[in-house]
């Protein structure tokens, strides 16, 4: 493969990823999980891709910039917000050699640091630092750590390497 095809199917497969993670966390918005103090972003499984293509981790950050701004959040979850899937994503990558059980904490810890101050002064959510740490790692917990786990179990199985 020259290295312009690799330039290509990189950009291709960061644009696939990030496509994906708008459109489940559209999905999560239909049933009103996708944003607020209680959120069950089903996309957030995906913050494992990184272990598999290093193409993920642009891909999961520019989804979930689209997505939040598409769906009208506030800049400032626009930008935080990002920015923990950013870090997420980049943090499953460093930990690419490791225990898939690993990778999605990453994802989990920036969720829980950087989300709760959002809530509170971006959105005025009424509440307490701690208590947002702690609704936002529950979601977390759930999609990217259970669903994640068995989405990399499951490519893993299946040799589906991209």
């Amino acid at each position: 493969m020259s290295i312009k095809n690799k330039g290509t199917v990189f950009i291709t497969r960061a644009a696939a990823v990030a496509a994906l993670y708008v459109v489940l966390t559209w999905l999560s918005k239909i049933f009103g999980l996708d944003s607020g103090v209680i959120q069950f972003r089903i996309s957030e499984m995906l913050c494992v891709l990184p272990l598999f293509t290093p193409a993920a981790v642009p891909g999961l950050f520019v989804g979930c910039a689209i997505y939040n701004l598409i769906a009208g959040n506030a800049v400032w979850d626009v930008v935080f917000g990002s920015l923990a899937t950013l870090l997420g994503a980049w943090g499953a990558y460093a930990l690419r050699n490791k225990s898939v059980y690993l990778a999605p904490l990453p994802t989990i810890v920036a969720n829980m640091v950087i989300i709760p101050p959002v809530l509170r002064y971006a959105y005025g959510a009424e509440g307490t630092l701690p208590f947002f740490a702690l609704t936002v790692g529950a979601g977390e917990l759930v999609c990217a750590g259970i669903l994640g786990v068995i989405l990399a179990k499951t490519l893993k199985k299946y040799k589906l390497n991209f």
